[in-house]
């Protein structure tokens, strides 16, 4: 582990590599799952604002769900989370584009609807984050169905943590970043 201001981050962020590929997965994450996104409290509030000003780039069963049960849920777990179409697996905010999953939310960013680009966990998506009192610790999530973009990413040679510095960045500030990559070069200059 790593130690980075108040967080601690799983060497596995450096040493594996990752880029999405959604030419191969074709966005399977946000419709494979037990669960919704996960989200943060105030992330809830953001999603009944912004609901409305999306409404119209979501599908019809994923509006339904939203409709039926809210814009955020408390899953089995106890989690917030993002709701699902049929109560589970695919993210009611999911859109579909030449076959290609797309998150509605970010959709709506990307058109200047809203100025939110979608939940951070997405946003950080190899990265699960676990919140402890005095610090939060950054894990790399390996799931089957993210084979093509380790492919991908060993063949580009991006390690994790640079695949996903922008959403580092969003949530931790470039500080931060900037910290990491100090660590991460100290170590390598240690090897």
């Amino acid at each position: 582990m790593i130690e980075v201001q108040n967080t601690l981050v799983h060497e596995d962020l450096i040493s594996e590599n990752f880029v999405c590929n959604l030419n191969k997965c074709k966005g399977i994450c946000c419709v494979e799952g037990d669960a919704g996104a996960p989200l943060e409290v105030a992330e809830t509030a953001i999603l009944k604002e912004i609901y409305p000003k999306i409404q119209h780039l979501l599908e019809p069963k994923g509006i339904a769900a939203i409709e039926e049960q809210g814009t955020s849920v408390v899953d089995v777990d106890g989690d917030l989370t993002t709701p699902c179409v049929d109560g589970h697996k695919e993210c009611a905010y999911v859109t579909f584009e030449n076959g290609i999953t797309k998150c509605g939310i970010e959709k709506g960013y990307e058109q200047g609807l809203i100025d939110w680009q979608k939940p951070i966990s997405c946003h950080l998506y190899p990265i699960r984050v676990t919140q402890y009192p005095e610090f939060e610790v950054l894990n790399y999530d390996r799931w089957h169905i993210c084979h093509d973009a380790c492919t991908f990413g060993r063949e580009l040679k991006v390690p994790v943590y640079q695949f996903l510095k922008g959403p580092l960045i969003r949530k931790y500030g470039a500080e931060w970043f900037k910290e990491l990559e100090d660590n991460v070069s100290s170590n390598n200059n240690t090897e």
